[in-house]
C-alpha cells in the first residue's frame, strides 16, 4: 500500500507485469521478435499445389534455390573454379564440363583475396571465356579489401543483416570463403554453424542459390563439423592428382561428395587442368585405370595400388579382373 498523490488515502501499489521468460527461464528481451504461429497443410492441399520446377542454374549440379559447397586443399584452384564457375552463369556459358542454361545475376563475396590479386584473376577469367553476360552489373563483388571495417562476421545476425542489404537482385551468391567470412564460433561445433545455417535457408526461401567455398582438413574432408553438409545438395571436392607436379600450375580432380538430385555421368569424378589458357577435361576413370594396370606390371600389391591412386581396394580388384579377361591389356600370363 501506498498514500495517493493527494495525500487523501491509500492505493494499491501497480507492479509492472513480470518479464517473459523462454523455455529456459530466461528473461526476454524487447528486441526478440516473436515467432509467428506455423501453418500446417493437409496433404490434400500439399499433394494439389502446383509447385514451379526447380531449373539448372549450372547443369547438373546447381538448381535454383540450391545450397552448394566447394572445397579443396590450400593452392588447389578453389578461387578459380568459383571465379570459373561465376562467370559461366553471369554469361549464360559454360565451365568444365558444367552449363549454364541462361545468364543470371551474381554477386561474389570475397573475404580474403587482395583487390589487385581479385582484378587480375577476373581479367584472366574473362578473357578465357571470350564471353560477356547481358548487363554491365550481372556481377557484382564486394570485397574485403575495399571495405573500410572490412566485411562483417557473417556468423552473426549483424553480419548477415549488412549482407542482406548489399544482395540487391543476385540470383546467386558466391560465399569465398568460409574460414575467413565466418569467423566467430568454432568450426568443429555444430551449435555454432545453426545460426548461419538459418541465414542459407532463408537465402532459399527467396529464390536465391548460394555457393560456399572452403578449405579441407587434414583429413582431407571439408573443414569444420560435418553438419554443415545437412542441407546441401551439392558438395564439390577438388583434390591434387597422385602424379601432380608442382610445376603443372592448375591441375586437379573434381569428385562429388554429395548429389542431391542428379547421379549418372554428371556426377563422375574428372580432371581438369588449366593448358595454355584453355581448360582441358578427361575422364579420371580411364586415367585411373591406365594408372592401375601399369603398376600393377610394375609388380605392385593391390592393396599398394590403391593406395598409390587413391582409389578402393575393391575398385582396383575390378579394373585388374576385368584387364585380365579383356584382350590386349599384356597381363595374362
Amino acid at each position: 500500500m501506498m498514500m495517493d498523490e493527494d495525500g487523501f488515502g491509500f492505493v494499491e501499489e501497480v507492479k509492472p507485469p513480470p518479464k517473459a521468460t523462454t523455455a529456459k527461464g530466461r528473461q526476454s528481451t524487447k528486441e526478440q521478435p516473436s515467432i509467428p504461429d506455423l501453418k500446417p497443410v493437409s496433404l490434400h492441399d500439399f499433394m494439389a499445389t502446383e509447385f514451379p520446377p526447380r531449373e539448372l542454374i549450372l547443369s547438373p549440379w546447381l538448381p535454383e534455390k540450391g545450397l552448394a559447397m566447394l572445397y579443396a586443399n590450400r593452392g588447389v584452384g578453389k578461387t578459380w573454379v568459383g571465379l570459373n564457375i561465376a562467370w559461366a552463369i553471369a554469361t549464360g556459358g559454360s565451365f568444365l564440363k558444367w552449363q549454364a542454361a541462361k545468364p543470371r545475376k551474381v554477386l561474389i563475396v570475397d573475404g580474403e583475396m587482395p583487390a589487385n590479386v581479385l582484378q587480375e584473376r577476373l581479367a584472366g577469367v574473362i578473357d578465357a571465356h571470350g564471353r560477356t553476360p547481358p548487363t554491365q552489373d550481372a556481377v557484382r563483388i564486394i570485397a574485403n579489401d575495399l571495405e573500410e571495417f572490412g566485411i562483417p562476421d557473417l556468423a552473426t545476425p549483424d553480419g548477415q543483416a549488412a549482407l542482406d542489404k548489399a544482395l540487391g537482385d543476385a540470383d546467386v551468391i558466391i560465399l569465398d570463403n568460409l574460414s575467413t567470412l565466418l569467423r566467430s564460433g568454432r568450426e568443429n561445433e555444430s551449435e555454432s554453424w545453426g545460426v548461419f545455417q538459418g541465414w542459407l535457408l532463408a537465402k532459399r526461401r527467396q529464390g536465391r542459390a548460394i555457393l560456399m567455398i572452403h578449405h579441407a582438413g587434414k583429413g582431407g574432408q571439408q573443414r569444420g563439423t560435418s553438419k554443415r553438409e545437412d542441407v546441401l545438395d551439392t558438395v564439390v571436392n577438388l583434390k591434387r592428382p597422385s602424379d601432380y607436379e608442382a610445376t603443372e600450375g592448375a591441375r586437379f580432380e573434381v569428385h562429388f561428395g554429395k548429389s542431391r538430385g542428379f547421379s549418372g555421368d554428371g556426377a563422375e569424378s574428372f580432371e581438369a587442368a588449366l593448358v595454355e589458357g584453355v581448360w582441358i577435361v578427361k575422364s579420371l576413370s580411364d586415367e585411373k585405370e591406365i594408372q592401375v594396370l601399369k603398376l600393377k606390371a610394375e609388380g605392385l600389391k593391390q592393396r599398394e595400388i590403391a593406395q598409390e591412386v587413391g582409389l578402393s581396394l575393391s575398385k582396383v580388384n575390378r579394373i585388374i579382373k576385368k584387364a585380365e579377361e579383356g584382350p590386349g591389356y599384356g597381363l595374362k600370363p
